[in-house]
Parts: structure tokens; sequence; C-alpha cells
């Protein structure tokens, strides 16, 4: 399954609860998700809130942009990635 890097910006800042709220709305986005083929792995989160860099594995950059529109998120840039392990280069 290809692996993707999703870049969002949240002019407001992004606020999930750390709370049963919270979980419910994250618990959605991977059930909408689902239904398309798509896993969120996990996201990192810009000191400020306003900008996210999600992994996902997905089908293609057309399903990972599909649920986007389906979860309310915005989704200024779909990369493809691999990994680059620092580990893998050994002497």
């Amino acid at each position: 399954m290809p692996r993707y890097v999703v870049e969002r910006t949240f002019p407001e800042g992004l606020e999930i609860p750390v709370t049963d709220v919270g979980a419910r709305a994250c618990g959605m986005v991977i059930a909408n998700n689902a239904k398309k083929g798509v896993t969120w792995v996990h996201s990192y989160v810009s000191k400020d809130h306003r900008k996210s860099f999600c992994v996902y594995d997905g089908p293609n950059p057309e399903a990972i942009r599909e649920v986007a529109g389906d979860n309310s998120l915005p989704a200024e840039g779909i990369t493809e990635v691999t990994v680059l392990d620092p580990y893998f280069y050994r002497a």
C-alpha cells in the first residue's frame, strides 16, 4: 500500500481535546477513512497548531483527497513518500 504525507493548514489552529469528544472525533475520521481503504498512521502538528503533516496509507492520492473532504479537513499537498532510515546506512 502506498504511503502519503498530507500537508494541512489550520488558520485558526487545530485543537482536538484530550477527552471523549476528541476520541469520538478521531474515531469518526478513522471510520470514514476505512470506507475508502485509507489508514491514518499518525500526524505531526506544529507548535502553534496551524500546520499538520499527516501520514496515511491508501490506494492513491485521490482516495486521500476524498477522505479529507469527507472529514471536512484541508489537504493542500499530498505527496507519496518512502522511508529513508539513517540506520540503514551502517559502516
